[in-house]
């Protein structure tokens, strides 16, 4: 993918949607998501999102689920008060309350997985909605996205059939398309999160709705 901006010129009648790398865990991803919305809101036409998993847990994930925080990614503790400080100054800047109480203990595999079933299978303002509800579950009221039975609810919320939810869950061939998309992420270049995508152009990290709207229209 290709970091530079697109040439000035008239966005389409009808816009291809904007490509979102992201991972529910990834403050920086909600914090993304909410630029995006502030950059919707200015806009008169419709920009659909199309979401790609992409897996931070991959190397610290257990057999059960739980992170390993022992293992060396390279990120130190001063990398993480850098993180969280760049975090709150995102915060300010777009007006946005936020808990980052479990985001580093929590293991969203499972809710990738019942979020890209979703996307696949049902129109997608079903899977939009329940993307949302995922996101504020964790980042607004400090639930735990990894258990079945908040996912469950979480469907239920949106109108969709938890059963059917808790059966994702358990389907080891929708597991391992959601591997196959991490898999492919990194691909594709991605490596890091949350990655924009518009065309063969990408913007990378929480940017600011103008570098959206620069993305997205070229202007």
């Amino acid at each position: 993918m290709n970091d530079a901006e697109p040439d000035a010129g008239a966005e389409s009648e009808t816009a291809r949607p904007i490509g979102i790398y992201s991972d529910y865990v990834c403050p920086f991803c909600y914090l993304g998501r909410e630029s995006l919305a502030q950059y919707q809101s200015e806009r008169d036409e419709r920009l659909e999102i199309d979401w790609y998993p992409f897996d931070l847990r991959a190397d610290k994930r257990r057999p059960d689920g739980t992170v390993d925080h022992s293992v060396d990614d390279g990120k130190d503790e001063d990398y993480f008060e850098q993180a969280r400080e760049n975090v709150e100054r995102l915060q300010e800047e777009y007006g946005v309350e936020m808990s980052l109480a479990l985001s580093r203990e929590i293991d969203s595999l499972p809710a990738q997985v019942a979020s890209y079933y979703v996307k696949e299978t049902y129109p997608y303002e079903q899977w939009l909605a329940f993307d949302e509800a995922i996101l504020d579950a964790l980042w607004q009221d400090e639930r735990d996205i990894g258990d079945a039975d908040v996912l469950a609810d979480l469907a239920s919320d949106v109108d969709l059939d938890a059963a059917e939810i808790r059966d994702v869950l358990d389907d080891e061939q929708w597991r391992d398309a959601v591997t196959e998309r991490f898999d492919a992420a990194r691909r594709e270049g991605v490596t890091g999160v949350p990655t924009f995508t518009y065309g063969e152009y990408a913007a990378r990290g929480a940017v600011p709705p103008e570098h959206l709207r620069r993305l997205v229209e070229g202007s």
